[in-house]
């Protein structure tokens, strides 16, 4: 179908004439419409309207500002250790859902505050302008500035002190939120990292069975795992405090047991060391029972276990800490108190 087979007044060029601002060019099919006809919104004519959109607004920044002090309120009150069920996610940290939903919140009614403001009250009005150069001539940046002022009066910042106010309200808050946790990262550590649970009397439980160990449970040329008594795996703090008592017990020959001191806190030759490399932190678990020594996986770091746990090879910086044990009345062995020194990688180094 040529041009001269549609009817005139549906051509572009003269559906273009229709229309504001239209740039029409004789033969051209594809002018410049222009702009459609500016159409006013309810709050550009009623007063009330304007009031009640003014209101919306700063209700958002005013809830947003609750939200803000909920999160200062629940780093302040809620225990870290607390745990909470939310459906469908399940148990969860109490402190860190509540701190998301809150400044999540916070964040979102500022957000949606502002565009709310925008839509509703600031001027809609549309306007073109050419393409210039990069570099503004004196006129551009009057006109830029006279432009920047217009749009200043036309949003009512200054007419509409609600919003103003609450707004600043909001976003004078909000930071608080960023306060409040750096503040969280400047708490020390105090003893924490030179104290395991194990303690004087606490049972050695076998980390597969969670059955108490005795004696003949551990076998000559064997490796086996035990964790303090009274740590469940369903507990919230079980990953940082098995991170540091991790228990491996190995059963030697007392003659083949070269330090003194190793031997004197052993049990018929049950030696107890700490799980964890003196490197980076990495589970020790392969042990080679004609050397005594215990490899590392992550890079390798030996340890001899018959002469104190000493490093034969390897980056690491310390031999593994050993824990004293005994047998108890009923026959199990337990631990005579913790660590004699702080387990974990490059310990001396960090503090």
């Amino acid at each position: 179908m040529s041009s001269q087979d549609i009817p005139e007044e549906t051509l572009p060029s003269k559906q273009g004439e229709a229309h504001e601002g239209a740039v029409a060019v004789a033969g051209d099919p594809f002018a410049d419409p222009g702009l459609p006809p500016h159409e006013h919104r309810i709050q550009d004519i009623d007063e009330r309207a304007a009031k009640r959109s003014e209101r919306a607004v700063a209700f958002m920044f005013a809830l947003s500002m609750l939200a803000t002090v909920g999160f200062i309120a629940a780093y302040l009150a809620i225990p870290v250790d607390k745990n909470i069920y939310v459906f469908p996610i399940g148990h969860i940290s109490a402190m860190n859902f509540t701190l998301g939903m809150t400044l999540g919140v916070a964040l979102f009614l500022i957000g949606a505050g502002a565009v709310h403001w925008a839509r509703t009250l600031m001027s809609d009005v549309e306007h073109i302008d050419e393409r210039h150069a990069i570099e503004a001539t004196p006129e551009v940046r009057a006109k830029v500035i006279a432009d920047f002022h217009e749009g200043a009066a036309e949003s009512a910042f200054g007419r509409r002190k609600l919003i103003r106010n609450s707004m600043f309200g909001a976003l004078s808050l909000l930071p608080l939120s960023g306060v409040f946790l750096l503040g969280g990262l400047s708490k020390a550590p105090g003893t924490k990292l030179r104290k395991t649970a194990w303690a004087k009397g606490k049972m050695l439980i076998n980390q597969n069975t969670n059955q108490p160990l005795r004696p003949e449970d551990i076998q000559v040329g064997s490796l086996t795992f035990a964790m303090p008594e009274g740590m469940k795996e369903e507990d919230h703090d079980f990953q940082n405090e098995i991170a540091k008592a991790a228990l491996m017990l190995v059963r030697l020959r007392p003659e083949n047991i070269k330090d003194k001191k190793e031997l004197d806190w052993s049990v018929d030759g049950i030696v107890a060391f700490s799980k964890i490399c003196t490197h980076v932190g990495c589970p020790i678990n392969l042990y080679e029972q004609q050397t005594h020594h215990v490899l590392c996986p992550c890079h390798q770091s030996t340890f001899d276990l018959s002469d104190g746990g000493r490093v034969v090879f390897g980056p690491a910086g310390h031999a593994l800490p050993q824990l004293r044990i005994k047998v108890n009345d009923k026959g199990y062995l337990e631990a005579m108190g913790d660590f004699a020194e702080p387990v974990g990688p490059a310990f001396w180094e960090r503090g």
